[in-house]
């Protein structure tokens, strides 16, 4: 049984998506909040499987909400649930911890993959987000651009080292590390680290 919540400031998106979710087999509906702080609150003394997260809410970015419910929280898996495809509000919920990015045009049907796919450890982005991703290039190269921070993840992980070993070594927490591991993957189109760094070695990037 997944559970989930539901953070977004619109009351009748929030209703709508409990009405998919609610009798679904499998999926457990455990509340909403139509603002951070109301998120934050709620988190303070409960938890859940994956969170369905707005990016616009009234008092704070959703953006800033997934970095503090990953810290307070994480093992819970965040879900971006938003209406913007621009590739900043995809790249920056993926670096602070979000495991998916879809669009509120989303049907049932992709909303439950992509519960599922999150809520397994998995990274799931929509179509459109994957595309927007995919089609981040270096101009001259026609390659993904890696961040400097993203850079020396991939150099780390080629050299074998673990989340624990590369957090410690750079100074940062491991859900840091796998958010930027993660976005490495989505940017270079990898399903797991053995493609990723036959990739990066084939391209030169290690």
């Amino acid at each position: 049984m997944i559970s989930v919540f539901i953070v977004d400031d619109h009351p009748v998106v929030v209703e709508g998506i409990r009405s998919l979710l609610i009798n679904e087999e499998g999926i457990h509906w455990a509340g909403q909040a139509l603002t951070a702080t109301a998120c934050n609150t709620y988190f303070d003394e409960n938890t859940v499987d994956v969170i369905l997260m707005d990016i616009n809410l009234p008092d704070k970015s959703g953006i800033e909400l997934c970095t503090e419910i990953k810290k307070k929280c994480p093992m819970i898996k965040v879900l971006a649930l938003s209406t913007l495809n621009q590739p900043s509000y995809i790249r920056k919920m993926i670096e602070n911890g979000a495991s998916g990015y879809i669009l509120k045009n989303a049907d049932k049907e992709e909303l439950l993959s992509a519960i599922k796919d999150v809520a397994a450890g998995k990274t799931h982005l929509c179509m459109e987000a994957l595309e927007v991703v995919k089609h981040i290039y270096d101009s001259e190269t026609g390659k993904p651009l890696l961040t400097r921070r993203e850079k020396e993840i991939l150099c780390l992980i080629a050299e074998g080292l673990t989340n624990a070993e590369m957090a410690e070594k750079l100074f940062v927490s491991q859900w840091t590390v796998d958010s930027h591991r993660k976005s490495i993957m989505t940017k270079l189109n990898t399903k797991n680290t053995a493609m990723l760094i036959k990739y990066a070695i084939e391209n030169g990037l290690v």
